[in-house]
């Protein structure tokens, strides 16, 4: 046409003219609202609330420390000394409820519809969900404006980069797409998780059509029944739901003049024209891109009320895939195993080879029948819900409650006579048992520390096992994201990438289900399950080349220590450097050691 691309740039000029005009009134100066990326990062892993929790200390607000710091630990959920500033915080305040100053209000609203859902409140459940689709929408409304930003070139930062005008505005355009695309993904993820609730989005339409439909709004139900199904066409239950809904509605409205809703259908065509762009681009431009299924179903919702249908269960956490990520390095050391088990009564079952995969040991008799049972007890009187997961009490699957402890809890309480002495040290006892075993066995040449320990019980909820298909604990890796799409694992934040082994002691096997599972990097693969029973260890490194999880818990309660290690000082569990000082302190009081004597009897 007249004047080529003058149109279009002209446009593109007026537009940045307008940007300008309302960025320097409102925020200043280009300098002073655009923070480098180490800044963004930095308030983006919440580092200032750690500063201001010291600043409040200093001017004795003990109430606002304690908030910046639980805002702080909800972003770095493995940062031991905030942790037990935490408690110390709880301790001397009695104050048990903190405040999340960045908590996002949508999945506030979000966990508040499901918990009243969940306890048949169904009007104040459509009330908490309908205000979060509202803050969904407007939170994506904000992310989207915030993808187009300034943007960084990885694979164009060298000094002889000299693209050309449509080379610069492809490059750039596609960094501001992928950010837009991947915003499905960052309104779905909790700050510290590290991957997005699965299926989030439709999964509020999932639990809207039935809540409408138990308070007798059958339109309603329809119209999200419909949305639901704009996310998953071929969602039998759904489909069966919405044909239900109709025939309640005939005779008095007409089902096809009930329509998905318009910002469900409006986000899910933008979704899709995204996708097909990136695609498209990274084909003929040369990005490495696959598209991430943002939509996953791996678990259905599964609760009693099965009129019209049974409904999904609350989501497993899904993959995350971007445009950015590295590939996971290659270990920067040799690989071995083998190594002398330094106890006589620990016996070898199974080594890489029979359990089909690399760096993986299965051992028993680690510790005997009595010192399972004696754990057993201490772990009675010391766990608490939620320990370990940031006080969720299910924080894998809503079908199962967690416990945990730590060893320097255990052995306060040991000192304090809450629980016997003996039995507390037993704890600290058979975990360095374990590390020395673990550091012997895969022959590693340098000092294997430990990241964190943790003594975890998992229990079947009665009522909610039928029909169950998730996992007690989704498949995963220890140092690394688990691509399953891309069949690879990306060892970068907020991936715990200082793990290099790790280790899990059984204590019981009087429970159904609960076997512990290796898998392929595609997540569904098995390659090896191990039934869990008391004494037995199952001990492998942390990579990608080890992807497990662990099957649901059906009946009883099933208990474990669970041990992350790593070869890297900066990086030891500041707990259990605070618990070697208590061991010694008890030492210097002649309490002596627990009756198990840890010093290996037979090392070669």
């Amino acid at each position: 046409g007249a004047g080529g691309d003058l149109p279009f740039f002209g446009s593109v000029l007026r537009r940045a003219q307008c940007v300008r005009r309302c960025e320097e009134p409102l925020l200043g100066a280009v300098s002073r609202h655009r923070a480098a990326e180490e800044v963004r990062a930095d308030f983006q892993r919440r580092v200032p609330y750690s500063y201001l929790q010291r600043a409040y200390i200093q001017l004795n607000k003990l109430e606002e420390a304690a908030n910046a710091a639980h805002t702080f630990f909800m972003a770095n959920p493995e940062h031991m000394e905030i942790q037990q500033d935490l408690e110390n915080y709880k301790t001397t305040s009695g104050k048990a409820t903190l405040i999340d100053w960045e908590a996002r209000q949508h999945m506030e609203d979000y966990s508040a519809g499901v918990r009243h859902y969940d306890k048949e409140e169904y009007e104040l459940a459509i009330e908490s969900l309908e205000r979060a689709l509202r803050g969904y929408y407007s939170e994506d409304e904000d992310c989207q404006i915030m993808c187009e930003g300034p943007q960084r070139f990885e694979e164009h930062e060298y000094l002889d980069y000299k693209a050309g005008l449509y080379e610069a505005i492809a490059d750039h355009y596609m960094q501001v797409l992928a950010c837009k695309h991947d915003c499905v993904r960052e309104l779905a993820t909790r700050s510290g998780r590290i991957s997005p609730i699965e299926n989030f989005l439709p999964l509020h339409y999932d639990y809207l059509q039935f809540a409408y439909y138990r308070v007798g709004d059958y339109v309603k139900a329809l119209e999200c029944a419909k949305s639901y199904l704009l996310f998953h066409p071929d969602d039998e239950d759904v489909l069966e739901n919405a044909g239900y809904y109709e025939g309640l509605l005939e005779g008095t409205v007409d089902p096809a003049t009930i329509k998905p809703r318009k910002e469900a259908k409006a986000l899910l065509r933008r979704h899709k024209l995204e996708s097909h762009l990136l695609q498209v681009a990274a084909a003929g431009l040369g990005y490495a891109y696959t598209e991430p299924n943002y939509w996953n179903r791996y678990g259905a919702r599964q609760d009693e009320h099965s009129v019209p249908s049974s409904i999904s269960s609350e989501p497993e956490d899904g993959p995350r895939l971007s445009l950015t990520k590295k590939p996971m390095p290659k270990p920067g050391r040799e690989l071995k195993e083998g190594g002398p088990l330094l106890y006589s009564d620990v016996k070898f079952v199974y080594n890489s080879q029979q359990l089909n995969g690399t760096q993986r040991v299965l051992l028993d008799n680690v510790i005997s029948e009595e010192q399972c049972r004696e754990l057993h007890r201490v772990a009675s009187g010391i766990m608490l819900a939620g320990d370990g997961y940031r006080g969720k009490t299910s924080p894998h699957t809503p079908n199962e409650r967690f416990e945990g402890a730590t060893v320097l809890k255990a052995l306060k309480y040991g000192y304090e006579g809450r629980v016997p002495l003996k039995s507390a040290r037993l704890f600290y006892d058979i975990s360095e048992k374990a590390r020395r075993i673990v550091q012997s066995y895969f022959l590693l040449n340098s000092t294997l520390y430990f990241s964190y320990t943790h003594l975890v019980c998992r229990t079947a909820l009665s009522g909610q096992q039928e029909r169950r298909n998730d996992l007690s604990h989704p498949i995963h890796a220890d140092n690394c994201l688990l691509d399953p799409e891309a069949n690879e694992c990306w060892k970068e934040p907020p991936a715990y990438t200082f793990r290099d082994y790790s280790a899990l002691l059984y204590m019981n096997a009087d429970f159904e289900g609960g076997e512990f599972i290796f898998t392929e990097m595609d997540a569904k693969t098995v390659t090896a399950s191990i039934k869990p029973k008391c004494g037995r260890m199952i001990s492998f490194s942390s990579g990608g080349e080890n992807p497990h999880g662990v099957k649901a818990v059906t009946k009883g309660q099933r208990c474990a220590v669970a041990l992350w290690f790593t070869l890297d000082p900066l990086y030891r569990e500041l707990e259990r450097i605070q618990a070697d000082e208590v061991i010694a302190m008890l030492d210097q009081e002649h309490l002596g050691p627990s009756e198990m004597n840890i010093n290996p009897k037979d090392e070669l």
